[in-house]
């Protein structure tokens, strides 16, 4: 059974800084893109980061790129997201996922419950 959980939102002051951890369980996690999507009061799911199992292809949304660093523990089948400067525009839930067909966030096969991320101005 795939699980995915996530922990490390919060409430933080604009040009702060959060991480974000999610433990994944019930796959082979060392053979998959992991994804980080966060969906924003009103908006639609975003996908905001991912990277391949060997952590050299890292991707990053304009929205994000610069401010955001994605990184994975395959021993111990962790994604963590390190999230810097952050921005009121940038309060969402977010989700750790994985199997995104196509990097359509909608089309994640798997996601966790997601941990809120609020940014006061």
């Amino acid at each position: 059974q795939v699980q995915l959980v996530e922990s490390g939102g919060g409430l933080v002051q604009s040009g702060g800084s959060l991480r974000l951890s999610c433990r994944a369980s019930g796959f082979a996690f060392n053979t998959v893109r992991m994804y980080w999507v966060r969906q924003a009061p009103g908006r639609q799911l975003e996908l905001i980061s991912s990277l391949d199992i060997s952590s050299a292809q890292p991707y990053y949304a304009p929205s994000v790129k610069g401010r955001f660093t994605i990184t994975r523990n395959n021993p111990r089948n962790t994604l963590d997201l390190q999230m810097d400067k952050l921005t009121p525009d940038d309060t969402a839930v977010y989700f750790c996922a994985r199997a995104c067909a196509g990097n359509i966030p909608a089309h994640c096969g798997y996601r966790g419950q997601g941990t809120q991320v609020t940014v006061s101005s």
